[in-house]
Formats: structure tokens, C-alpha cells, sequence
């Protein structure tokens, strides 16, 4: 199955490759803007349920009840925002060639070093996913081999896998991504939603069902804070840091420049609020009602693939792992690109020194090889190391920190370039340190998250920073064209002709961006 499933992958990455990937940038980083709801839909999916989804979460579910749900609230809320940034952010992305998040806060701003930061942190924040994502495919060809690889070879097998196919993620940029996203998130989402409603109907005789649910402990529907170990703010701190983050993962803004209109953005968010919602809702409610499974109370991580097994044996668990490596390597195949761009358009290209649409694809793709390689290094020395997941949880508290900037620059004309370099960097440095030495939570706080603590010290800072010195006139003008480009259709303009917002709303190259009602 794993065989099919990989060649169908690369035969559609075939099927649609365009030679004008090697020479626009803007095709290879973006599409060439061209893609509709449903495609920007499926690949924001693919891109925020890694295939840990269907180990991590699920565990949570079989393993803590109700707590897991708690992934469903802050997604919904969070692509949620999606909705109301999608006018400003993709007419700003068309007006100037946009690329990337760090592209619009260095526009924004007029400050290549709140461009960089904001890159940096973005990219060292996916980079600990990465390596969980390479890892988890070690695990789940264990699975696969029915146990009969040790979980080195195994591991090593995975790696292979995924990088190999990175060779086609790196060549042929973002359109191949989205169009195998259709497939791979059909394929992962799709059919495990479908097996997850046969099994809650108890068809077939099916280990668990929804009267399951009705016989479930009591201790598994409390959340954290309702009594127990955790203090009253940590249910709040994590649905917070969630809906905050989810518009701050490169790979989620970077969805917004891949649609060909404002309106295919927003209709892209109520898209993938149905899809994540019916999937996660479903899968969850599966692992809720498998807490009554000895074999899953047993390893809950494993519950997916035991389920499964006892469901329908050896053909049911195949079909379960390659909805987990579908899952996973849409992750990673989303991380990896975003962090090369990243890495071209917005660090290695400066100011004084713009580069080719060649140089920045080149430049782009071999920031991905060395990422993919530097990550399958760190992925084979770490992997027994217990505490890997704290990287993890850093790099949330880490990202959420682009927020402050990102969404008052959007919404708000106050701020300036030092207030929004050095909130971002005081923050991450207080979210990262604080999260260090509490990595879940701070007691003394309510069981408020490190992450948290480092947005306020981010949002004073950037504040404090307007308070004292302000702007300039030349900067409020500035500011005000900037805001002025976000009030009217645009027209699309090729990277080398940018140097002021196009209004005009009519023209044979006009981007088919349709007027708000």
C-alpha cells in the first residue's frame, strides 16, 4: 500500500510540472498566485495535522479523554483569523510580490532586520517538527513491518523515504506541493475520517462505538484546571497560544499567497474549518471511546494502528499507516519549503544586494537540502533523546512571538521597526527561557505557559518603543500608502517592476481578485 501510495504521489508531481518553475520565483515560491478554495483549503491541512496528529493527539484522547479536544478549539479559532486577515494580506502579497510572512512584516516596517528576525524565528521554530516528523515515520514503519525492524532500522528506512522525496518538493517548488496536498490530505484526513464513522456506528464488529462513549470514567472528561495538578489559567493558556500560533506558522501565511483571490482565501478558511473540524472531531471521539480497549489503555500512542488491527487486521492497519505517512509528509514537504524560501528571500537576499529569480531559486534550493540535512542529522543523534519534545514545546511559545508585530502591523498604523525587532527578540528570549525551566507550565502563574509571559514583555516593548520615539513624517506617510495599497484590488506585478502599489482596477494583466460585498 505504502508502495502505491508513494508512486501515485510521484506520478502527480510529474503530471503537473511546469517549466516555469526554473524561471519565476514567484511560481516556485507561490503558484503564481493561481490556486482556488479548496486547494489552498487541503493544503493548509496538510500543512497544520502532522502525522504525530494520529499518534499525539489520539494518544491524548485515548490516554486523557477530554483534553485532547482542545487541539479541535484552538485550530477552528485560529483559521478563524485567517478570514479576517485575508483582505489586507493577500492584496498586500499581490500589490508588492510578496513571498512570505517575513516579507510583509519587512515591508510593513520598512526594516530588513525585522524581515530577518522574524524569518529566523519562524524557521528555527519549524525546525524541531521536522525531526519529530522523520522520527515518527521510524515509528510507524515499525508498525509497518509488524514489528519485525528494530526501531533503528526502522527510523532509518523512514528517513530515507521522506528525503527522497524531498528531491521533487525542492525541484519543483509549490505547485507540485499543493497539487500532491489534494491527494495525500484526501488520502490521510478523508479515509481515516470514513474508517473513524464506520467504527463509531459499530459496523462490522467494530472494537469500540458510540455507545462506548456513554461508559467513559468520569476522570476522563475534566480538563486541566478542574482540580488535579494544573492551576486555572492553563485550559486558557493553551487555547490561547494555539489561536495566537496558528497564523503565525510560516507555512499557514504563506497559504494565503498561493490563492489566486481574496475571496478563494476566505472561502479557503470556512473549507478548511470543515475539513479539520469533521476530521479531528471524528478522531478524537474514536480515541475517547477506545479508553475502554485494554490493548489501547495500555499504549494510547499506539491506539490508531491497535484499533485497527482488532477492526480489521492486517489490510485495516495498512491502510492506517499510510494515512499517517500521508499526513506526515505533507508536514514535513510544508516545512521544508517555507523554511527554503524563507531562508532565500528573506535572510540570505539584503537590501543593496537584490537577487535573480534564478539566484533566489537556487539559493532556496539548496537552503532546503541543507535543512532536510541538518534535520536527518539531528533526528538519528537525538532520537532516544527523551527531552527532544521540550524543543517542541519552545518552539510554540517561540513562534507565537511574530504576533505582535504580524497582527497590530496589519491592524494597526502605530508601531516601528524598534519596537518590532526588539519585542520579537526579548520575547523569544523570555518565552525560551521560562519555557526551559517550566517546559508545561509556571505554577506561580496560574499555570500560565512561558510563551505567555514573553508576548506581554513583546507587546510592552513594542508599545513602550511607539510611546517614546514615535514615527517620523516620512514614515507616517509611508505608512499610510502602505495602508491605502490594502483598500482596492490590485494588480499583479512581477518582482523587478515593484516599487509602488499598483490602484488601478482594470487592465489585461489584472489579478482575478473579485470586489468584497
Amino acid at each position: 500500500m505504502l508502495t502505491v501510495f508513494y508512486l501515485i504521489v510521484i506520478g502527480i508531481l510529474y503530471t503537473t510540472r511546469r517549466k516555469e518553475v526554473t524561471k519565476s520565483f514567484s511560481e516556485y515560491a507561490v503558484g503564481g498566485r493561481a490556486y482556488g478554495p479548496w486547494f489552498v483549503a487541503m493544503s493548509y491541512v496538510n500543512s497544520w495535522w502532522p502525522g504525530s496528529t494520529f499518534i499525539a493527539f489520539f494518544g491524548m484522547a485515548a490516554g486523557a479523554g477530554i483534553f485532547g479536544f482542545y487541539g479541535l478549539a484552538y485550530s477552528t479559532l485560529g483559521v478563524g483569523l485567517m478570514y479576517f486577515l485575508a483582505t489586507r494580506a493577500w492584496r498586500w502579497g499581490a500589490a508588492y510580490d510578496l513571498q512570505s510572512q517575513p516579507d510583509l512584516l519587512g515591508k510593513r516596517f520598512d526594516s530588513h532586520a525585522v524581515r530577518v528576525i522574524s524569518s529566523v524565528v519562524g524557521v528555527i521554530a519549524v525546525f524541531p517538527w521536522v525531526v519529530l516528523g522523520m522520527q515518527a515515520l521510524g515509528e510507524l514503519f515499525h508498525v509497518a513491518s509488524g514489528g519485525t525492524w528494530s526501531v533503528a532500522v526502522s527510523l532509518v528506512v523512514g528517513i530515507a523515504v521522506i528525503v527522497i522525496r524531498q528531491i521533487w518538493t525542492v525541484n519543483m517548488g509549490m505547485r507540485g506541493l499543493i497539487m500532491t496536498d489534494m491527494f495525500q490530505g484526501i488520502v490521510a484526513y478523508g479515509v481515516s475520517t470514513l474508517i473513524g464513522v464506520i467504527m463509531l456506528t459499530g459496523m462490522g464488529n467494530s472494537p469500540i462505538s458510540l455507545s462506548t462513549l456513554a461508559t467513559v470514567p468520569e476522570k476522563f472528561l475534566r480538563i486541566p484546571g478542574d482540580g488535579g495538578t494544573y492551576g486555572p489559567l492553563y485550559w486558557f493558556a493553551l487555547i490561547f497560544t494555539g489561536v495566537i500560533g496558528a497564523l503565525c506558522w510560516p507555512m499557514s501565511f504563506q497559504r494565503i499567497y498561493t490563492a489566486s483571490s481574496v475571496r478563494a482565501v476566505k472561502a479557503s478558511t470556512t473549507r478548511t474549518m470543515l475539513i479539520s473540524g469533521v476530521f479531528y472531531t471524528v478522531l478524537m471521539l474514536v480515541g475517547m471511546a477506545a479508553v475502554s480497549v485494554p490493548e489501547v489503555a495500555a499504549d494510547p500512542q499506539g491506539g490508531w494502528f491497535t484499533l485497527l488491527d482488532k477492526f480489521g487486521g492486517t489490510w485495516l492497519t495498512g491502510l492506517a499507516v499510510v494515512t499517517v505517512f500521508a499526513a506526515a509528509m505533507g508536514h514535513i514537504d510544508g516545512s521544508v519549503q517555507v523554511s527554503g524560501l524563507q531562508i532565500a528571500n528573506d535572510i540570505v537576499q539584503r537590501p543593496g544586494r537584490p537577487l535573480s529569480d534564478r539566484q533566489l531559486t537556487y539559493i532556496a534550493k539548496g537552503s532546503m537540502a541543507a535543512f532536510m540535512l541538518l534535520a536527518t542529522v539531528v533526528a538519528f543523534s537525538t532520537f532516544n533523546m527523551t527531552r527532544l519534545q521540550l524543543l517542541a514545546q519552545i518552539s510554540y511559545q517561540l513562534v507565537v512571538q511574530i504576533s505582535v508585530p504580524l497582527f497590530l502591523g496589519i491592524f494597526w498604523r502605530g508601531g516601528n521597526k524598534y519596537g518590532a525587532a526588539a519585542g520579537m527578540v526579548l520575547g523569544s528570549l523570555v518565552a525560551s527561557i521560562m519555557t526551559f525551566f517550566f517546559p508545561d507550565d509556571i505554577p506561580a502563574l496560574g499555570s500560565l505557559t512561558g510563551g505567555i509571559v514573553g508576548l506581554v514583555v513583546n507587546l510592552v516593548v513594542y508599545l513602550v518603543a511607539y510611546a517614546v520615539m514615535g514615527q517620523t513624517a516620512e514614515e507616517r506617510v509611508r505608512v499610510a500608502e502602505f495602508f491605502e495599497a490594502a483598500q482596492h484590488p490590485a494588480h499583479r506585478v512581477g518582482a523587478a517592476a515593484v516599487a509602488e502599489p499598483v490602484l488601478v482596477a482594470s487592465g489585461a494583466d489584472e489579478v482575478h481578485e473579485e470586489r468584497e460585498s
